[in-house]
């Protein structure tokens, strides 16, 4: 549609609107009576059937005016139903009304059910209240034996203008109630074993807990630079410290990196830590946790990147370096740095000549081991470099600690740790994290010296795991793309001219 043509038709509109106000029509009233939604009156039809005062509103999707009767269309929040309107029933002045309206207008409409000679579950209009005037029109609407189709196909204006999209496409919906119901379920699980669910800061003068970079931002009153979280990880570590035994955060957090099918630079992620556990219990719990989803959802198989997931199944176990040695085919236990990065270059996997030994062990992983993880697996025993949170693998050399992530087809979906709990160590790390960032690793950590203080005051024994829940919700709805279970993705800005 040109602008013209657009620019047309909501002159045309905002006359109707005149139009109506001049009739002593409010074109905007600020309430309506309903006494069903759509989908309940449809349950209930057997029960309302030849009843009057059957109340309901919601957005006119399609309208067919036969002279002196008509058809229509009205969608809700639960659903659709047919109208019949005749202007023997509405009387002259309402038919007339009607006969002024346009798709996506809001109406109100009282009558009885019945049910039509094709034998479709209809409401016979008795009165009619128009509710609010569209002015802008949908996208390109059309029905077809009651079904829409070629509403709104363009993938990037359904992210950039979601409010059409769930108009016009109304099944997007059940993703993002879905996602809800997930929310609900996973707190009923955290509830369940006695959890706290506590809030951490948003805006931290120190951003910590992960490997990324911020983004900054100014508070003017206090004058100082602050950072939008990356995690709340040292926080609530902090109320690990404090006495909180149990705390889990659904925490939204912000990363200033780029964009791509699983990932957004606004998410949302859930952690909870608990005290005197270690990575071996986390395993058995977040397994758990998934087989609870998959119950609470009544699903056992979830297709997924073009594979079909069991979370019924038990899920695998295996060390990082035992699976990078099995599909790259190089012998690490006599392997030094200089040949890791040999094999690197040897299979064009970008590795700076100056990376550590963690840092090209888990470059080879990210290449040549992760795309094969397809069912559910635990990937153990990280590099210590490139995991300055975690403690040292119990009867290790130092080298690797007791952390896992799970994969599930070729996508992480879980980072856990037996956590660091010596301060003197942490702060040794930490300051090795500090060192990289400045010889110009953008992602190392900083310093956080109010964090470490609070350790030296002890925290006991801990485990932590962190869930990014975006991509959770692609796999337990199937979707490809992380802007698809967002309501509301970032947008590289649209061209101008």
């Amino acid at each position: 549609m040109s602008e013209r043509t657009l620019n047309e038709i909501m002159d045309q509109r905002k006359e109707k609107i005149q139009n109506l106000t001049e009739q002593g029509v409010n074109p905007f009233p600020h309430n309506y009576d309903r006494t069903h939604k759509v989908e309940q009156a449809l349950a209930d039809f057997e029960d309302l059937q030849g009843k009057t005062g059957i109340s309901l509103a919601g957005r006119l999707m399609s309208r067919r005016i036969m002279g002196k009767a008509s058809f229509a269309n009205i969608m809700d929040g639960s659903g659709r139903i047919q109208l019949y309107l005749s202007k023997a029933d509405v009387g002259e002045d309402s038919y007339a009304i009607f006969k002024l309206m346009d798709i996506g207008d809001f109406i109100g409409v009282n009558g009885e059910l019945m049910t039509t000679r094709t034998g479709e579950k209809t409401l016979k209009v008795h009165k009619m209240t128009l509710l609010s005037k569209n002015i802008r029109p949908l996208p390109n609407v059309k029905e077809k034996d009651g079904e829409l189709f070629d509403g709104f196909e363009d993938k990037e204006q359904r992210y950039r203008k979601r409010y059409l999209d769930l108009i016009v496409n109304p099944d997007v919906k059940d993703t993002f109630v879905k996602r809800a119901k997930i929310y609900k379920s996973i707190r009923a699980f955290f509830d369940e074993s006695e959890y706290l669910e506590v809030e951490t800061p948003i805006l931290q003068p120190l951003y910590g807990g992960a490997s990324a970079r911020p983004f900054k931002t100014h508070h003017n009153a206090l004058n100082i630079e602050l950072f939008l979280r990356i995690a709340d990880e040292l926080y609530l570590k902090r109320l690990i410290i404090g006495g909180f035994e149990k705390v889990f955060e659904f925490s939204r957090n912000f990363r200033n990196e780029g964009m791509d099918r699983t990932h957004n630079p606004e998410f949302t992620a859930i952690e909870w830590y608990e005290a005197y556990v270690d990575y071996f219990y986390l395993m058995e719990q977040v397994e758990s946790l998934f087989k609870h989803l998959a119950r609470d959802l009544e699903q056992n198989e979830f297709e997924f990147n073009d594979h079909v997931i069991d979370l019924t199944k038990p899920f695998d176990r295996a060390p990082m370096a035992e699976l990078v040695q099995k599909h790259v085919g190089i012998d690490l236990s006599t392997a030094d740095t200089a040949e890791l990065l040999k094999v690197c270059r040897d299979n064009k996997i970008d590795a700076a000549s100056d990376s550590n030994y963690g840092q090209l062990l888990d470059a080879l992983f990210d290449e040549m081991v992760q795309p094969h993880l397809i069912h559910p697996t635990f990937v153990t025993e990280y590099p210590k470099a490139i995991s300055p949170l975690a403690k040292p693998k119990r009867d290790g050399d130092g080298t690797f600690v007791e952390r896992f992530e799970l994969f599930i087809a070729g996508n992480e979906f879980a980072n856990a740790f037996t956590e660091l709990n010596d301060p003197i160590d942490q702060r040794e790390r930490l300051e090795a994290q500090a060192a990289l960032r400045a010889a110009g690793d953008e992602e190392a950590q900083p310093v956080d010296e109010d964090f470490l203080q609070a350790m030296e005051y002890g925290m006991p024994p801990t485990g932590g795991v962190g869930i990014g829940l975006d991509r959770l919700i692609m796999l337990l709805t199937g979707n490809r793309s992380i802007r698809d279970v967002l309501l509301f993705p970032q947008m590289r800005p649209e061209s101008k001219g």
